[in-house]
């Protein structure tokens, strides 16, 4: 019984965890990061104020614009809901006799969302650096990351020591890839560099190889300023959009790899998951192309960020599979 309860609450986490991301993704993409400028409430109170006005001298007199804030507000009190559940999962996972989950993954996602909590508050009481920014996106990529295996625990049995030496070291390849790539998606977005090539697959004007400043780019500190709507000039924004395309070119190739090694695997499973990489690879490849050529719409913007982390846990489902060429289900008691 006690097992049973594990598995809802993991699972209910990572499902949470999941939306937090592309919540946060919303919020980022749609300007509303700085909609509450203090942390954890909003101009100083718990729920997001309801109508236009202005903040007041505490906070230069600023106007609060509701709909932002509420956005805002929304994500924070979906974040501290997904804090819980991950601190009762810890909690329930050291209770367990037959340790079910591991404990030490358990207390290791505590010890993120602590983490994760401090990188939420310094996102805006220093004004979107980008630096933290994509800190707190790789933050969370991680814990859902994380919360993924512990359910997959949950769910396969291993049957056989016999790890799938061939497969594991292509996924492993392909987790460090998609990492780097996650890195400079979250780069892009958050130096507001989507935009700066409008063409596809050439950059400002059909040039191939355009005017770009990576110095500049990867600068990672520039001061304390406020970073919303970026810092950065055209030559600094196109360094960090070109590397990201380049980037993509990168891991497309080499998740295909993984991909064409996890369809000729002689399990079933992994190759259902392999078909699954492929269908999430095509989705994102679509997805960053519409971006350009659509001028980066916020339902399309989304929903890059949504498979992205997607390709992520596809990835490590591939990982869970490899260690044993043998598994089966389990039921959680």
């Amino acid at each position: 019984m006690r097992g049973r309860m594990l598995f809802a609450i993991t699972v209910c986490a990572f499902v949470l965890a999941y939306g937090v991301v592309v919540l946060g993704a919303y919020v980022r993409l749609s300007d509303a990061g700085l909609g509450c400028p203090d942390w954890p409430g909003c101009y100083g109170h718990l729920v997001a104020p309801e109508a236009a006005q202005h903040a007041g001298p505490a906070y230069g007199n600023a106007v609060i614009h509701p709909a932002k804030a509420w956005k805002e507000m929304i994500h924070r009190y979906a974040a501290g809901t997904l804090g819980l559940l991950i601190f009762l999962t810890a909690f329930l996972a050291w209770r367990q006799p037959r340790r079910v989950v591991s404990p030490v993954v358990a207390s290791l996602l505590a010890v993120l969302v602590i983490g994760q909590a401090l990188l939420g508050m310094w996102t805006v009481t220093r004004l979107l650096t980008p630096l933290i920014v994509t800190a707190h996106l790789l933050g969370g990529m991680t814990i859902l990351a994380l919360l993924f295996w512990l359910v997959l625990s949950q769910l396969f049995m291993i049957n056989n020591a016999d790890t799938d030496r061939g497969l594991r070291s292509w996924v492993i390849l392909g987790l460090a890839v998609l990492a780097g790539q996650i890195f400079l998606g979250g780069w892009t977005s958050a130096n507001y560099a989507a935009l700066i090539c409008p063409d596809f697959p050439t950059c400002r004007g059909g040039a191939w190889l355009p005017q770009a400043n990576f110095t500049e780019a990867f600068t990672l500190w520039h001061g304390n300023v406020n970073y919303e709507y970026g810092v950065l000039d055209a030559a600094g924004r196109t360094a960090i959009h070109m590397t990201h395309r380049l980037g993509a070119l990168v891991t497309a190739l080499v998740l295909a790899l993984v991909a064409a090694r996890a369809l000729a695997s002689r399990t079933g499973l992994i190759r259902r998951v392999g078909v699954a990489l492929v269908l999430a690879l095509l989705a994102q490849i679509s997805l960053g192309i519409a971006n350009v050529e659509l001028m980066l719409p916020l339902p399309v913007a989304v929903a890059h960020n949504g498979v992205a982390a997607l390709l992520l846990l596809v990835m490590v489902a591939l990982l869970y599979l490899s260690r044993s060429k043998e598994m089966s289900l389990k039921q959680p008691r």
